[in-house]
């Protein structure tokens, strides 16, 4: 349930096509910033020791809901394998488009998207404080649906491998596939500062959710992505750039007046 995996397979992946990638981006002409690089390399050094509670307390409470619901679907039925990956999906989408939407979330995702160029390194930016944050929430309705913790993490773990391969500003269409699934450019949207593009593309696989609840935007020609975050500037310090979203809001919320107030800046859009 936490991050993209460090199976030593998966880490050579990541270093031979990040290998690949820096080639390609110095062949034409783009550059590849180092200390973006570094950052990015940092962000996810710095997560590793605090994988382990989010995994720790996360399983607990994905398991203690599993524990208590009506039915419980079987982990041999490939048909509830179907299932539990739309369910995933689904439930992925919207722990997404929340954590857009509500700055107590976004404190933590917005390390996520800080990379201002877009490549797989930038794919490791994941925030340290995602307990905190609550996102994981959203998945405990399929344990209580009867969908095993394990099936869920799996599944999850898949749909963050798949989409880490999607942070590069490589052209790599899809084709017709690219109606239901998540591509590089339907990625490159999400990850875009432009107004135009602002909080679209939630999906993790699939694009099939924001096309049905309106938060699909395509690429265009006309609209070239700048990355990173707008009104703020790129920040090289790995500890800062984890908290610095968590230290602008509590200022707010201090300055808020009230507890009421100070709610509702936490629940308030980004």
């Amino acid at each position: 349930m936490d991050g993209i995996g460090r199976s030593p397979l998966f880490l050579a992946i990541i270093a031979i096509a990040a290998a690949i990638e820096i080639g390609w981006r110095l062949a034409g002409g783009r550059g590849y910033d180092r200390r973006e690089a570094l950052t990015s390399l940092g962000i996810a050094a710095g997560r590793l020791p605090l994988a382990v509670l989010n995994a720790v307390a996360i399983g607990a409470a994905f398991t203690a809901a599993w524990s208590i619901a009506p039915c419980k679907l079987p982990l041999a039925d490939w048909r509830v394998w179907a299932a539990g990956f739309v369910a995933v999906e689904f439930a992925y989408y919207w722990a997404h488009r929340l954590s857009h939407r509500l700055r107590w979330m976004w404190a933590t995702h917005s390390v996520h998207h800080s990379a201002q160029e877009l490549t797989l390194l930038a794919g490791l930016r994941l925030g340290w404080t995602n307990l905190l944050s609550g996102a994981w929430l959203c998945y405990l309705p399929l344990m209580l649906l009867g969908f095993h913790p394990a099936m869920v993490a799996i599944l999850l773990v898949a749909s963050l491998r798949y989409q880490f391969l999607l942070h590069t500003e490589a052209r790599i269409p899809l084709g017709p596939l690219e109606w239901i699934l998540n591509s590089p450019s339907h990625h490159r949207v999400h990850h875009g500062a432009n107004p135009a593009y602002l909080d679209r593309n939630f999906g993790g696989v699939l694009i099939l959710f924001d096309r049905l609840f309106g938060t699909f935007a395509a690429e265009r020609p006309d609209e070239p992505v700048r990355f990173g975050i707008a009104g703020r500037d790129s920040e090289p310090n790995p500890v800062r750039l984890a908290l610095r979203e968590w230290r602008l809001l509590a200022g707010d919320m201090r300055r808020s007046g009230s507890i009421r107030a100070a709610l509702a800046t936490a629940w308030s859009r980004p």
